[in-house]
């Protein structure tokens, strides 16, 4: 692989097989989060297959809630895989977690029915749902880091923020697959097998993006440290057990991926079941809806990445947070109307501007978690603060909100959790973080590692090196 210098210690690949980097890692990441949304696409159908009949709103919430089994588990992926690649390296660990995501979403669409075999369905169901979130838990990181760390500085915002599409990608296509699955045997069909089809495609997507992650050589970052013998020897004890390390990992949490978690699960997966279950809209209308604004706000990822490298990070995630957290209940209010007066229109234009406030925040973030976190921990840091927020706060939006509404509280009683969550993000990031890889936090967790920083780019208010 061809590489150009930028600063010390740090090669950036030549335009061409930066594109390469760049369309491997997204790819495969994209298919890993095609895997983990579709259980969460399908919650609504398949419900009554692997639990016991009778409540299907019990057996709704039940589903889930075992959807939210794999957000539980995706900080321990982060530990687990972030440890593999901070100290085996980059490539290695997204290959081994793309394996584990397909093996266990084909799985699924293999799985007997309740009515077959009893409880041991959902027993299986909760375990390849265990099986996802780990996989899922080193992927981010994993993905991330290899584009940054490849990157030239005043690019990094834009070359990551592609990555950051693949989250909603990834539902756009589990949501497209459904559809047409839906459309081409029909609901009946669809509501009795079909289902398991959007699962089984996953082998496929599997086998095409290990054929291209293949391809890629190791990170040079991960590579000068191995070479020079700087490997932290133990990843997880340098992120979690060192003060200072602990207090910025705090901080990336509660900071930045806590509200980035609850906002974009609340725009688009909470938005589905609220018109499925509290709005009775049907379903192909409400999926179509959802589909539709993703791909209208989808591209203001890349946008507000783009800028970030301009005008630095911290302006855009603090306002997408403030904007989140003051535009729930006009915007689901919104929804509500549109709904009830049968108007797609209205429903789609309030569903893109949620998810345009989330582009502002989740544009960035990939960027700006690279910078802040040393090289070192770096696989680590940022997989465990980025899956703590997504997973544990972000995971359990739509079951912490649809339980919320359904308990007699009123439509929009779903709505304070988010809320919360988001106003306490822009509080902390705020006081801490707005100074971006320049705050105290940071620049003492990098001492920690004598990580070399060069001269700050005053247009982008980040660091030349990532090393």
């Amino acid at each position: 692989m061809k590489q150009t210098p930028q600063a010390p210690g740090q090669a950036v690949a030549a335009p061409g097989a930066l594109r390469k980097i760049i369309t491997a890692s997204s790819v495969g990441t994209l298919i890993e989060w095609y895997d983990f949304y579709i259980y969460g696409s399908l919650a609504v159908v398949f419900s009554g297959t692997f639990f016991p009949g009778g409540n299907p709103l019990a057996a709704l919430l039940i589903s889930i809630a075992a959807f939210g089994t794999g957000f539980v588990v995706r900080p321990i992926g982060a530990l687990i895989f972030g440890r593999m690649g901070d100290r085996i390296g980059r490539k290695k660990t997204f290959l081994t977690t793309l394996i584990l995501m397909g093996g266990a979403t084909s799985a699924i669409g293999l799985l007997p029915s309740f009515t077959s075999i009893g409880l041991v369905a959902p027993v299986l169901l909760v375990l390849l749902r265990l099986v996802q979130g780990l996989a899922i838990g080193g992927e981010y990181g994993g993905a991330a880091i290899y584009i940054a760390e490849h990157s030239p500085a005043n690019k990094r915002g834009a070359y990551t923020s592609i990555l950051q599409t693949t989250a909603t990608v990834g539902l756009l296509l589990s949501i497209t697959v459904i559809v047409l699955c839906r459309l081409a045997i029909g609901e009946e069909a669809f509501n009795a097998w079909g289902w398991r089809i959007p699962f089984l495609l996953s082998a496929v997507l599997v086998i095409f993006s290990l054929k291209v992650r293949l391809k890629m050589h190791e990170s040079p970052v991960f590579l000068e440290m191995r070479e020079s013998g700087s490997l932290s020897k133990s990843p997880i004890r340098d992120t979690v057990a060192n003060r200072r390390s602990l207090l910025l990992l705090a901080s990336a949490l509660f900071g930045v991926t806590a509200g980035l978690g609850v906002a974009w699960y609340t725009s688009q997966f909470y938005t589905l079941y609220f018109l499925q279950t509290v709005l009775k809209v049907d379903f192909l209308t409400a999926n179509i809806s959802v589909g539709v604004a993703l791909v209208l706000g989808t591209p203001f990822f890349i946008i507000f990445g783009r800028l970030s490298d301009r005008f630095g990070r911290p302006r855009f995630i603090l306002a997408g947070l403030a904007l989140s957290a003051l535009g729930y209940v006009p915007l689901f209010s919104w929804i509500q109307s549109a709904a009830q007066a049968r108007d797609n229109v209205q429903i789609v234009a309030a569903i893109t501007i949620q998810i345009v406030f989330v582009a502002m925040v989740y544009g960035p973030t990939a960027a700006f978690l690279v910078e802040i976190f040393p090289a070192q921990i770096r696989y680590t840091g940022i997989s465990l603060s980025y899956h703590l927020g997504t997973g544990v706060f972000g995971g359990f939006t739509p079951l912490i909100a649809l339980s919320a509404s359904s308990a007699q509280g009123g439509q929009l009683a779903g709505l304070v959790y988010p809320i919360v969550i988001t106003t306490l993000s822009f509080i902390v990031f705020f006081i801490v973080l707005r100074k971006g890889a320049h705050s105290v936090v940071a620049q003492r967790a990098g001492q920690r590692f004598d990580v070399h920083r060069t001269e700050t780019n005053p247009t982008a208010g980040v660091s030349d090196s990532i090393r």
